[in-house]
């Protein structure tokens, strides 16, 4: 007996034969790498429950039942221990946590080990396909995996060790695993926000509340979802959700309290301490996606005539949550800055030395009205681990430290593969999707719309023209026109993602030019090849067949002109969407030009048969 699905149902039977009732659940003692079983529990008759001791009373099992070395009127009943869990009621079908994979998962079945007669150990959880079907019914999991091996795909078992278990569930909250498993609260911040997106929204808030103050903190500034970020601070209290603001770093806390309505945002800032309150206060001052909204106001700058005992001495009086120190920065009587240096010079220096002859004075900074994205640049151009923020005599307002340049990096290519048309996540590789459903839908799309307008054309054809399929000759020359529009919207869209975007010297004109200069050959290719393809079909030039075939690749030509034509509308979209911080997303846009370039062409071409065949 290899899972828990299978030992469910046996026979309890005594050691007399008489049988006692059923299977309904077994008991484990947490505090073991892999725990022990330690209880039984059985249905007797009347559906009435009881549980007893494993270790004291079972003599052995098989695949028949669970034999006890007892007599029914020798057994004496127990209670579960508070370190006990129930892996039916307590594991089986709930949420877990794997914390290896770092994700949330559904236990489908758990998988046991047998040792001796009577020795029964949990190895871990079955979180595949397989333990759903095992649980359906064992028949049902051989059929499909012998289907599977059949077709070159074996059903591979999906186990998470037990001691890469963590819990979620209410009742199992407090029970303390083995010593040796990494817990939900040990996680790097970023792998709990990561898991907490996965949970169910019941779970969220329980999961979220286990935390301390200073790890909720780092967890919520790694949420990538605003509606989330809000979810969680509503279910806090005011005074635990300002207390752990005030524990984040300024721009992180700020880009939260951002997403809240004004009216909790001032409480939760008026229940803070009055510098990081000002702090925060500050940041929300500049314009968003400034370098001074991303800033931080927490940094390192000394007078340039301190000694780099005074620097050092300064660095250890430090907060522990004090903001990374890459950099200490100098300045002169008047607070400007005048230099910088790294912590390894300070390191190597005399201790006795003054910062003045230490400092590199040629230092990058950038003025707190300077886009975010121009930010980032810089501190890649320049390898800086940190860029200070100066106003315009140079006094040091606050520094933007790199994880935030990566982080406004990974927006700013979010964005433009959004544009592009192409995915970033696990199921893509070079923006390619792996799921053959989804890279057809995203590539081609476009036979889709062909059938679809076909169909149409079809339709309403046949009530104009008593000419036998008279549709078939405009839907021969319909694939032409959506190509054309589907990779006039891909060129916008190189065009959009390889070119700056300043709002100064956007050259709309010569943009146009170029692409209705493109789309005046490709019209006059598409006309000339559907010129070759009538004369080399049709020996009567004046036949109806031969004229609905020259005037369908006429139509094509003229609808595919028009879409180049159109391409600086597209253009001007994406750029006013991004004026207004809008997302866009390229195979949207491809879709639209696309179904436009299809209901044009049929509108034509009904036109078309209604003159020539009506």
């Amino acid at each position: 007996m290899n899972y828990l699905s299978e030992m469910l149902k046996l026979p309890v039977i005594d050691v007399d034969g008489e049988e006692l009732g059923v299977v309904n659940d077994l008991g484990i003692a947490t505090g073991e790498v892999f725990p022990h079983v330690t209880s039984l529990a059985f249905q007797g008759p009347a559906k009435t429950p009881f549980m007893i001791s494993w270790r004291k009373y079972v003599d052995h099992f098989d695949n028949t039942g669970v034999y006890l070395k007892a007599s029914q009127a020798d057994v004496r009943f127990s209670y579960l221990q508070p370190d006990e869990v129930l892996l039916a009621r307590d594991i089986l079908n709930k949420q877990i946590v794997d914390t290896q994979g770092l994700k949330v998962v559904r236990v489908n079945d758990l998988k046991l080990s047998a040792s001796g007669e009577n020795q029964l150990r949990l190895l871990g959880a079955e979180v595949g396909i397989r333990g759903l079907l095992r649980a359906l019914h064992p028949a049902l999991e051989r059929f499909v995996e012998r289907a599977a091996k059949l077709m070159g795909k074996p059903l591979p078992e999906h186990i998470i060790a037990w001691s890469y278990m963590d819990l979620l569930e209410r009742s199992t909250q407090q029970i303390k695993l083995s010593v040796s498993h990494k817990t939900l609260d040990e996680l790097h911040p970023a792998d709990i926000a990561d898991i907490i997106e996965q949970l169910d929204p019941r779970l969220r808030g329980e999961v979220f509340a286990q935390l301390d103050t200073a790890q909720a903190a780092e967890a919520i500034s790694e949420f990538d979802d605003e509606e989330l970020v809000a979810e969680m601070l509503e279910g806090m209290s005011d005074r635990d959700a300002s207390s752990m603001l005030a524990l984040m770093d300024p721009d992180d806390a700020a880009a939260l309290i951002e997403e809240l309505d004004y009216e909790k945002a001032e409480k939760l800032l008026r229940l803070m301490g009055v510098k990081e309150e000002r702090a925060i206060r500050n940041l929300l001052g500049y314009e968003e996606d400034t370098a001074g909204r991303i800033m931080t106001s927490e940094f390192v700058a000394l007078p340039a005539t301190s000694t780099v005992d005074d620097a050092i001495e300064g660095l250890r009086k430090l907060d522990e949550d004090f903001e990374s120190v890459y950099y200490v920065y100098t300045t002169d009587p008047a607070g400007a800055l005048t230099g910088v240096l790294s912590l390894r010079a300070l390191i190597v220096a005399d201790h006795d030395a003054r910062l003045d002859s230490l400092a590199y004075r040629d230092v990058v900074w950038v003025a707190p009205d300077v886009d975010q994205e121009d930010v980032a640049e810089e501190m890649s151009k320049y390898n800086l681990a940190a860029i200070p923020v100066c106003d315009e005599n140079r006094h040091i307002l606050g520094i933007v430290t790199v994880d935030d340049a990566m982080e406004v990096m990974s927006e700013e290519h979010q964005e433009d593969l959004q544009i592009a048309g192409m995915g970033s996540g696990e199921g893509s590789v070079g923006g390619e999707s792996l799921h053959a459903l989804t890279w057809f839908s995203k590539r081609h799309y476009w036979i889709l719309v062909w059938a679809i307008a076909s169909g149409i054309l079809a339709s309403v054809t046949a009530g104009l023209t008593s000419f036998e399929n008279a549709f078939i000759y405009p839907m021969c020359a319909m694939p032409v026109a959506l190509l054309a529009a589907s990779r006039s919207t891909a060129f916008v869209r190189n065009w959009y993602l390889e070119n700056d975007r300043d709002d100064e010297g956007r050259p709309y004109l010569a943009f146009w030019l170029q692409t209705t200069g493109v789309g005046v050959a490709l019209a006059l290719v598409v006309y000339l090849c559907g010129q070759l393809v009538v004369g080399a079909a049709f020996s009567d030039a004046s036949s109806v067949p031969a004229q609905l075939l020259t005037w369908s690749f006429g139509v094509a030509a003229l609808v595919s002109l028009l879409s180049c034509f159109s391409s600086v509308g597209y253009l001007k979209v994406l750029f006013w969407r991004d004026d207004h911080d809008l997302n866009t997303s390229g195979t949207a846009l491809s879709v639209l030009a696309v179904f436009i370039a299809a209901a044009l062409y049929s509108a034509a071409s009904v036109a078309v048969v209604s003159l020539i065949a009506g």
